[in-house]
């Protein structure tokens, strides 16, 4: 497995690799590497030739700089985890930014809603970072994660809009036993709050079980969401929203077709030095049955 801190390295890399007709998946990451990203990288090495993991705690998608100092970092155990996993390359650059760095990527609509709503500038990060990885990486393919569903929405769109020839590919959501969705962020809960933080995936069954019992109205389905999260009384709730799968743009009443639910919810840091954590989680709810003509 070969380490790379260079984009130019990394450019040359991939240039031998499609020069010899193999296939490169790119898995971009920000390291804290869990059996999520190892399911991103199982599907890389089932879809591509070569796989490049990067390594980088982007922080241009950081609002908050509290949040930026505290996201775990482990470059030794990411490292073991990857050549486990049989990774081709490693990208881990120190830094992505120029010091008179000025050029950001933004997109106008998809970026807005949900996470874009309450973490302003957060997508331009997003956005440029991926730019930047899809350029030196130069991948057939690069995986994301469905837990991150607005991300994956604005990347596929991103990708679309400026001709990258890349397929987008969304791995499903890897979830610990108890049903929380997989996330580097959950090291930073402890004891009733980490116990609590299974209400976002109990939110999203109570939603679906209304769907398939035939509730069509998107007032009631959030009303039921926000219902279940409310037995969680360390849970301060951020959004819970229905959006278009596609185009995020608001649903609707009556639902007709698949519809995405999406939560937000903070919870206390173990560390009670007043910080909170940010979850979040969705699922695509099934089409309500179909009403049988009388």
């Amino acid at each position: 497995m070969e380490l790379i801190d260079q984009v130019a390295a990394l450019q040359a890399w991939a240039d031998e690799a499609r020069a010899g007709g193999l296939r490169i998946g790119l898995v971009p990451t920000m390291g804290a590497l869990h059996a999520g990203h190892r399911a991103l990288i199982d599907e890389a090495r089932r879809r591509a030739d070569r796989v490049v993991v990067s390594i980088f705690v982007n922080p241009a998608q950081f609002d908050e700089h509290a949040d930026l100092a505290a996201y775990p970092r482990s470059l030794e155990a990411d490292l073991a985890m990857c050549r486990e996993a049989g990774v081709a390359c490693v990208f881990a650059p120190a830094e992505l930014y120029a010091r008179d760095h000025e050029t950001w990527v933004e997109l106008e609509q998809i970026a807005r809603p949900l996470c874009g709503a309450s973490r302003p500038g957060h997508f331009r990060g997003v956005a440029t970072v991926v730019t930047k990885l899809l350029l030196a990486a130069k991948p057939h393919l690069a995986f994301f994660g469905e837990k991150d569903f607005q991300q994956l929405a604005l990347i596929r769109r991103l990708v679309r809009d400026l001709g990258f020839g890349v397929e987008i590919v969304g791995v499903p959501t890897v979830r610990e036993p108890d049903g929380l969705a997989l996330s580097s962020r959950n090291v930073h809960l402890a004891g009733e709050a980490r116990r609590q933080a299974t209400a976002l995936v109990r939110a999203l069954a109570a939603a679906e079980a209304a769907v398939r019992a035939g509730e069509r109205r998107p007032e009631a389905l959030v009303r039921v969401a926000r219902e279940e999260l409310g037995k969680a009384p360390l849970a301060r709730i951020d959004y819970v929203e229905l959006r278009d799968p596609q185009s995020l743009r608001s649903v609707e009443a009556p639902l007709r077709d698949p519809t995405l639910l999406a939560l937000a919810v903070f919870f206390p840091r173990a560390s009670a030095d007043g910080e909170e954590v940010r979850l979040i989680d969705n699922r695509v709810l099934p089409p309500p049955p179909r009403e049988e003509a009388t």
